[in-house]
């Protein structure tokens, strides 16, 4: 018996881009939001392991566009963050349809 591969790890990472992409479009909170586009960028993560494995090994150096891409998820979930406070505290909800402005 065989391991993955690299078309079973392309198929996972279709399916999260999938799932991410259908609640970017569906979803009206921005926190659900905000976990969409977190899905979105584990699947470009998980593509690059994929085929940095299958094409040269398993040396490390596979894992730094997925470091990147971690570190820019973490900011992006740090200013969004920061974002849904100011704009819960303003407004008393996270409906992006009624969020287009701040002012009351």
């Amino acid at each position: 018996m065989t391991g993955p591969t690299l078309h079973h790890f392309l198929a996972l990472s279709a399916l999260l881009f999938v799932v991410g992409v259908y609640g970017l479009l569906t979803r009206r909170n921005l926190i659900a939001m905000l976990m969409s586009v977190e899905i979105l960028l584990n699947s470009a993560a998980l593509n690059f392991v994929a085929f940095h494995h299958f094409r040269f090994g398993g040396d490390a150096a596979g894992a730094v566009f997925p470091v990147f891409i971690i570190a820019v998820a973490a900011a992006e979930a740090a200013v969004i963050l920061a974002i849904v406070i100011v704009l819960f505290r303003h407004k008393q909800h996270l409906d992006v349809e009624q969020a287009d402005t701040l002012r009351n």
